[in-house]
């Protein structure tokens, strides 16, 4: 069976911010899959929520969603202390998505449509999970990729700053990895997927932050590091307690450089 899948970059939150590319990408498909985790605690995924007040924007029918519900994934630091501990278990949270996603399509006519947060290309698994899919031999997939907004420009115009030194490099990370970029030498560092904020020996840099971007309940924060630390966690608290969520990103720069 062939099936043409569309992989659409939305943008952080703003439905202002998706692409005129994107908005004729979503009146093309048929139905949209969306992975909802209503299931792990009992309460709505305001993340869906936030995808069909996305689609109502920007869609002038009712659209066909599909929730399949996410497959758990392991969390627990034993289990994920170390990255290849970490690699296994994103393995197997990739294969049952796989299996998830196999099941939706196979189960629905027409084009499909998978919303993306961000741009598709900035850590989300969407593409390599739709990679297993037709590696299992049940789906024949075209596959095309509509980019969009991300977080990381997002940030930069939100507090009216370029995201590198004049010449020099910009490293973006996650924050299971940052103490490794530092002790490999970068001064310069976006910092995503962020489940705390963890910055002891860094006082002295400078940090840009955004919590929710694009969202009615977005934060900033800027300055030393020492100085604004509290203001952050102050900020993703309120974050959560606004949404019901947090995804917040940074940009980190080492005191040898001069903040412009």
């Amino acid at each position: 069976m062939r099936k043409r899948v569309r992989v659409i970059g939305v943008g952080p939150g703003d439905p202002d911010q998706v692409t005129v590319e994107a908005v004729a990408a979503l009146r093309s498909v048929a139905f949209f899959v969306v992975s909802d985790k209503s299931g792990r605690g009992g309460m709505p995924d305001p993340l869906v929520e936030a995808r069909g007040r996305l689609l109502e924007r920007h869609l002038d029918a009712v659209p066909t969603v599909v929730r399949i519900e996410d497959p758990s994934r392991e969390r627990r630091p034993e289990r994920t202390g170390t990255q290849d501990e970490y690699a296994a278990v994103v393995e197997d949270w990739h294969e049952a998505r796989a299996a998830a996603y196999e099941e939706a399509l196979l189960a629905h006519e027409g084009d499909a449509g998978f919303l993306v947060w961000g741009d598709p290309a900035f850590y989300d698994s969407t593409i390599r999970v739709l990679e297993r899919v037709a590696r299992r031999g049940r789906l024949e997939l075209d596959v095309d990729v509509v980019p969009g907004i991300s977080s990381l420009q997002l940030l930069a115009a939100r507090h009216r700053i370029v995201l590198h030194e004049v010449g020099e490099p910009l490293h973006v990370t996650t924050r299971r990895r940052l103490r490794e970029a530092i002790d490999g030498g970068q001064r310069n560092v976006v910092v995503m997927l962020n489940s705390a904020i963890e910055l002891d020996g860094l006082e002295e840099w400078q940090i840009w932050w955004g919590g929710n971007l694009g969202t009615t309940s977005e934060r900033l924060v800027s300055g030393r590091v020492g100085d604004v630390l509290p203001a952050v966690e102050e900020a993703r608290d309120r974050c959560r307690a606004d949404a019901g969520w947090v995804m917040d990103i940074f940009l980190l720069r080492g005191p040898e450089h001069s903040p412009r």
